[in-house]
């Protein structure tokens, strides 16, 4: 693997680190863009960290902004009024230091421009744009403004993630030869729903894909060849894909991702001496690290996590801000766009297209 592709571990993820939840500096308030599953699992966590403020909140409704203000506790909510879309008010709010945004993909990339433009800090959920254009072009705006812009892959930060990278950069594996990671569900097929909705970025290559590709990169780094299949529906959502990464050293990953198939949600890294399993949860979110080596018996490892496991992602966040950084060593502005270029070529492979792309 080339060193300069190696995924670097966050301080709050090294051995005998502080809890996350520990102030790192000064208080930061937050605004959240969208009431959905996700804005809730991570309001939570934010509402752990001693340094975060929960501000404002904001939704198409103001009657669901105000009902998820005052579930969480925020200072004040915004709807649509005036014709002014609720999140543009909050990030007009002048008290608003960084912005959580967890809208459907395909709205992603409007929102976070203004975001910018407002001279907020960004976190924006995964996938991060739903194409390469419009994240390279929220890059170029943050580095003009000089603001802080990451991606949400929250699986970076993990202890346990960052435990998995220490083994399988140590040797102890041998040569990295073969990495295999799968992360599926069936999806009741509803129009209505995001994942379902091409306006909204639906489909399970961006909706889940990340996941396994983290692997792969945190494994093997940025591979110099990639092939793909995959089967859309009707409305030219893809229902499932094959990936497979190609490097020179003769290794391979082989990723997938599905809405038709329920599947283990597992991560296997194997090398010239041995093999590494994720256990104990799904691949974004491992408990349990599985590690066999020769002819040894297997040893697994076991780990904790503080709140629902976003607190890591959160806590680089705000350190980084505190800092003046303008983006995390551990989830670079950079990987985001290499892998929105990644996940186009997938696309013209799969035939799979978006009303953003002609933007």
């Amino acid at each position: 693997m080339n060193p300069q592709h190696r995924i670097n571990v966050p301080p709050c993820a090294e051995a005998g680190a502080p809890s996350p939840v520990v102030a790192t500096g000064r208080p930061l308030k937050w605004g959240v863009i969208a009431t959905g599953g996700i804005a809730a699992k991570v309001t939570q966590d934010i509402a752990l960290l001693e340094d975060a403020v929960l501000h404002a909140v904001s939704s198409r409704s103001a009657e669901s902004a105000a009902a998820f203000a005052e579930r969480f506790g925020f200072a004040t909510s915004y709807g649509t009024e005036g014709g002014v879309t609720g999140y543009q008010r909050l990030v007009d709010d002048p008290e608003v230091d960084v912005v959580y945004i967890t809208t459907p993909h395909g709205q992603h990339y409007d929102v976070a421009r203004a975001a910018l433009t407002a001279g907020k800090h960004v976190l924006c959920e995964k996938p991060f744009t739903i194409n390469a254009a419009e994240a390279e072009d929220l890059a170029a705006i943050a580095a003009e403004r000089g603001l802080f812009l990451m991606e949400a892959v929250w699986t970076r930060f993990l202890p346990s993630v960052n435990r998995a990278w220490e083994i399988i950069h140590s040797g102890e594996l041998g040569e990295i030869r073969w990495v295999q990671a799968d992360l599926g569900f069936t999806a009741p097929e509803d129009p209505a729903s995001r994942l379902w909705d091409p306006a909204a970025g639906g489909g399970a290559l961006l909706d889940l894909t990340v996941y396994p590709l983290t692997w792969a990169l945190g494994s093997l780094g940025f591979p110099d060849s990639v092939s793909a299949m995959g089967t859309l529906n009707s409305d030219g959502v893809d229902l499932q894909n094959a990936v497979t990464l190609s490097y020179g050293s003769g290794a391979y990953a082989q990723l997938s991702s599905s809405f038709i198939a329920s599947c283990p949600g597992q991560a296997t890294v194997c090398g010239s001496k041995g093999w590494l399993k994720t256990g104990g949860g799904p691949l974004h979110n491992p408990k349990e690290l599985e590690i066999k080596v020769g002819q040894a018996d297997a040893r697994v490892e076991h780990f904790e996590q503080v709140g629902g496991g976003y607190t890591y992602e959160l806590r680089e966040v705000t350190r980084c801000i505190q800092q003046g950084l303008t983006e995390s060593p551990t989830m670079p502005i950079d990987d985001t766009v290499r892998t929105m270029r990644l996940l186009d070529g997938v696309r013209a492979q799969i035939g799979l297209r978006y009303a953003n792309d002609a933007a």
